[in-house]
This record gives structure tokens, C-alpha cells and sequence, in this order.
């Protein structure tokens, strides 16, 4: 990222990332009325919660007819928001804030926007756990609905990359730096010259429906929620922690009431840090052994934050439809402190019927997903 030379606080100009080109009438389509409340990652959840309903069918009644919720996070609302509104402070130029400034800040800035923008006026929720948002906001509209709060539910995260996301990174020895590396090549999650992750940024949104609900209105059901759990380790805030990775796991196949054997696939959190990639490992490998395909979507996407678990479990649904596993991107050679897994280094083509999708974030917390196709 050139253009971000003379923004980066920390450690030497250069930079890598993997922003979104958004065309400017992809944005524009969302009238100014919603759009001036919504930073970017506001703007991405709502792009996409548009293609969502869009794809469920779902109708303007039946979205706000206060049986339909609304749980979507990220890491800490609009970042670059945040950015500006702070050199605004630091430059004493208070009156040149927007009045909707707030709103594009809080953490629950996507939920709401999206909410509005729809017309959503049942359950809004928003959990904020850093890069286990997504999964966790998915898994939290499961147990509402479960609960019998709510019959459906649009579900997931967004984020945003900026200079000061990146330099926070840097701060804490993550973010990929090599220059043997070109950009595309710097996420490469498990592998031997892994060197830390890439921040990326997007949004990944999902319907979940009650299963009797969809079936009664002849929903498209992409696959079915069988289990879910989450769980953090108590013991440490920064780094990844294989028995409590395991457990976060072992809960989730217990909750789904499956056993090991029956998982086809398992889509690894593994950001292609070291400490990171080989502690998930170790959790993976003291349950499946070898058995198991496992792969990373990072070493494609980079790392997306507060979305990645909803937009990695979008690209798992993809993966489900076409009966193929993608490998790991730029995963080479395996690491030492890899191996043991069944890492796949090209496509397999594949029936997959039931998939565990893991995220790891910061703080010590874990969340793992268990799909399965639909019966």
C-alpha cells in the first residue's frame, strides 16, 4: 500500500493490505438518508445484507414484521472513522465534524445500519470479540433462535482496514513482513515461510431461518447449524491456546451431537501467524489426527477482522455447492510445526457434508461452527 507511506506509526513505511475497490455507484446505490450514518463497514454489511435477502427471498413485510432480528458486528465500528474524528480532535477542527460522526463509530454501528436500512424491528445484537465477531454473532442468532425469540435472523460481520488497524498489528509482532515476499504471497497461513497475517476487510452476511419457517416459504437452504460454541481461555489475551482451542471444539461437536469422524472438512482460523497457525494445529490434530482436510481461506482473502468467520463460512456454503475443498493460498511447504494435518496443496473434489469452521481472537476467546448440508 504506497499510498499509505507517512500513515503508518509504527516500524518501517511499507505496508501490505487487501482493501475493497468498491465502485463509487455500488455506495451511491445506497441513499444518502442511510449512507451518511454508516462508515465503511456499515456500508459493506449493508451491501451485502442486500444480496442476502435479495438471495433468501425474503419479503419487506416479513422482515419487519417483529419475528425477524438482526446480529452483525465488528471489531470497533468504522475504524477510519475513528481515524479521521481523532485528527479532528488533535487538529482543534471540532466544528468540521459530521453530526452523524457517532454513528459510524460505535461498535454496534452495523447492526443498526443495517437494521434501519431494511426496516428490521425485532432483536438487534451486537458482539464485539475482535476477530471472532462474526462467528460468534452467527452462532448467537442460532441460540435465539433456538430459544424461540426469533424465527430469523440476518447474521454476520464487516470490518475495515486502515493505517492505524495495520499499525496494530505491527505493535504486536502479527502483521506479515518480508521482503522476499511479494503482496499476494505474504498470507500463507500454515506454511514454513509464514511471516504474519495481512488485514483485509469486507463484510459477510447471512439469513438464518428457523428450519420449519424456510421450509414453509420455500426458502433456499444452503446448509443447516448443527452445533455451536465458544469459550475463551482465562489465562491469556494475546496469543492462541491449543487445549482451550480443542475444547472450544469438542464443545461444538457436543452440542451438534456428532462425533469426529463425522466431519468432512474443517476451515482453520489460521491467519498465518506463527504462534497462531501452530497452537490451532495442535488443537486440530489432538481431535482428527490426520484425517480430516483442513485448510485456511486467509491465504485468498488475507485477514478480514471482525468479518472473516461469516465471510470464510459464505465461501465453505460455496464450497459445499460445488463439492470442492480449496487449499490453503500460498501454503508451499508445510511447517514443521504444522504437520500432522491433512493440509491439502491443490483442489479436492469432494462430497462434504458437515463442516466445523473455527476463529480465534484476540483476548483469548475461540468459536467454532458446525454445518451440515441440509436434509
Amino acid at each position: 500500500m504506497p499510498e499509505w507511506q507517512g500513515q503508518i506509526p509504527v516500524g518501517p513505511d511499507y505496508v501490505t493490505a487487501a482493501p475493497v475497490e468498491l465502485p463509487p455507484e455500488m455506495s451511491k446505490s445506497i441513499k444518502r438518508h442511510y449512507r451518511r450514518s454508516m462508515g465503511n463497514a456499515a456500508l459493506f454489511a449493508t451491501l451485502a445484507a442486500q444480496t442476502a435477502v435479495a438471495q433468501s427471498g425474503l419479503s419487506a413485510a416479513e422482515l419487519s414484521g417483529g419475528r425477524t432480528g438482526c446480529v452483525i458486528s465488528s471489531t470497533l465500528g468504522s475504524s477510519s472513522e475513528v481515524y479521521e474524528s481523532t485528527k479532528a480532535v488533535i487538529e482543534k477542527r471540532f466544528n468540521e465534524l459530521s453530526s452523524c460522526q457517532f454513528f459510524r463509530i460505535v461498535s454496534h454501528s452495523s447492526a443498526f445500519n443495517v437494521a434501519n436500512f431494511l426496516g428490521i424491528n425485532g432483536v438487534q445484537l451486537s458482539p464485539c470479540s475482535a476477530c471472532a465477531s462474526s462467528l460468534q454473532s452467527i452462532g448467537l442468532a442460532y441460540e435465539q433462535i433456538l430459544a424461540g425469540r426469533q424465527e430469523v435472523f440476518l447474521s454476520g460481520g464487516s470490518d475495515e482496514v486502515t493505517p492505524i488497524v495495520v499499525s496494530s498489528f505491527r505493535h504486536l509482532y502479527a502483521l506479515a513482513d518480508s521482503r522476499e515476499l511479494t503482496p499476494q504471497e505474504q498470507s500463507r497461513p500454515f506454511d514454513a515461510r509464514r511471516c504474519g497475517l495481512v488485514c483485509g476487510e469486507g463484510a459477510g452476511i447471512m439469513v438464518l431461518e428457523e428450519y420449519e419457517y424456510a421450509r414453509r416459504r420455500n426458502a433456499p437452504i444452503l446448509a443447516e447449524i448443527a452445533g455451536y460454541a465458544t469459550n475463551c481461555t482465562g489465562s491469556q489475551i494475546s496469543q492462541s491456546d491449543s487445549s482451550s482451542i480443542e475444547s472450544c471444539m469438542r464443545l461444538a461437536l457436543d452440542d451438534a451431537q456428532m462425533s469426529p469422524e463425522e466431519v468432512d472438512y474443517i476451515s482453520a482460523h489460521a491467519t498465518s501467524t506463527v504462534a497462531g497457525d501452530r497452537e490451532e494445529a495442535a488443537a486440530i490434530r489432538a481431535i482428527f489426527a490426520d484425517r480430516v482436510p483442513v485448510s485456511s481461506c486467509k491465504g485468498h482473502l488475507g485477514h478480514t477482522l471482525g468479518a472473516s468467520g461469516a465471510l470464510e463460512s459464505a465461501a465453505v456454503l460455496e464450497m459445499i455447492r460445488h463439492g470442492v475443498i480449496l487449499p490453503t493460498g500460498n501454503l508451499e511447504q508445510i511447517a514443521d510445526d504444522c504437520a500432522g494435518l491433512n493440509l491439502p496443496l491443490a483442489p479436492v473434489q469432494r462430497q462434504i457434508k458437515t463442516v466445523l469452521k473455527n476463529c480465534i481472537a484476540f483476548g483469548g476467546v475461540n468459536a467454532s461452527l458446525v454445518l451440515k448440508t441440509p436434509a
